[in-house]
């Protein structure tokens, strides 16, 4: 069986290669500096490959992102621009970029441990109050540094929470690709992200905040505990009308066995008004974050949670393939 090392100190971790001033490089083919590998994944903003820096041997990730409009190329450049004020042993680090006029590609620090749902749903991964405070502890001191950068992350799901490998206890955040740096003197609105996980500012495209990090923070404990989507409707439009008045309950079985600080600690955080979340700062002082509770959750609903996703992912996955295809016959066919 596998369980959290408790005694192993989760402190300061050197990345796989020291901090870098990444400066876009523009027409350089990145072939000529990397070998591109296997297909890691891909999504609606590009497709990410193991690659290989030739100088050196280290094995990294490549982000190839298609930039035909000048939006495109913007959103990578800002992202780019924010990560290089992360450097920090809980986010994703940034090593290289590239610019070749209609691709983009972005080249960052390779985590093989896989999604963090994922590990903890394994039959020989024992979950317990304790390890949970190991893992939302870490994503609140990857959070906080963020916000003291003055910037948003915007995009925190389970997905975007990744184990540095697959047997130690250590997490990333990472995809800034809707990250936003923040002015609290100026007026921020976005209308992105997952229905599930968003803040209810983010669906009435309300003024945004630090707090909106926090309520989705709040979220991925509820669901890492439980099982269990707080405000998961039959359909977006549901989930988001679930999300604005901010409606949830502890009422399943499964929170009989859920101590009353982890349910303080979600409370505290699923709060309507973003002003009046627990920040980041604030979460690490929280009394449940040195919970030593170790009897061992029932994982049952979480690992039906982690096989739906896994289900919708392939069948987007399956959709956007079948779009690419069109697209590519689309454009042979008119060649001429």
């Amino acid at each position: 069986m596998i369980h959290v090392d408790e005694d192993d100190p989760i402190g300061e971790v050197d990345p796989s290669f020291p901090y870098r001033d990444v400066q876009i490089r523009r027409g350089v083919d990145m072939k000529e500096l990397y070998d591109l590998q296997s297909e890691l994944g891909r999504g609606k903003f590009g497709t990410v490959y193991r690659c290989r820096e030739r100088a050196t041997g280290l094995q990294l990730a490549a982000k190839v992102v298609a930039t035909p409009r000048r939006e495109d190329r913007r959103n990578v450049e800002r992202e780019v621009d924010v990560m290089r004020q992360l450097r920090h042993p809980r986010l994703i680090q940034l090593y290289d970029a590239f610019d070749n006029g209609k691709v983009m590609c972005v080249v960052l620090e390779l985590i093989e441990g896989g999604e963090l749902f994922e590990r903890v749903i394994d039959d020989d991964f024992i979950l317990t109050e304790k390890s949970c405070t190991v893992f939302m502890r870490q994503i609140c001191e990857g959070i906080e540094f963020v916000h003291k950068q003055n910037i948003l992350h915007l995009d925190l799901k389970p997905e975007n929470i990744l184990c540095l490998t697959k047997t130690g206890n250590r997490i990333k955040i990472i995809d800034f690709g809707l990250a936003r740096k923040f002015d609290p003197t100026k007026k921020l609105q976005v209308l992105f992200g997952t229905p599930e996980f968003v803040a209810p500012e983010v669906v009435n495209f309300d003024q945004i905040g630090f707090g909106t990090d926090m309520w989705s923070v709040g979220v991925i404990c509820y669901v890492l505990l439980s099982g269990l989507s707080p405000f998961m409707g039959e359909t977006d439009i549901e989930t988001m009308a679930n999300v604005t008045i901010a409606k949830y309950d502890f009422d399943d079985e499964v929170f009989n066995e859920i101590s009353t600080e982890a349910k303080d600690f979600i409370q505290k955080l699923l709060i309507k008004e973003k002003e009046g979340r627990l920040t980041a700062t604030q979460c690490l002082g929280h009394e449940w974050l040195k919970s030593q509770a170790t009897v061992a959750l029932d994982k049952t609903r979480l690992k039906r949670y982690v096989i739906k996703k896994r289900w919708i992912k392939a069948v987007y996955t399956i959709i956007a393939l079948r779009r690419m295809g069109a697209k590519l016959e689309w454009d042979d066919t008119n060649a001429l």
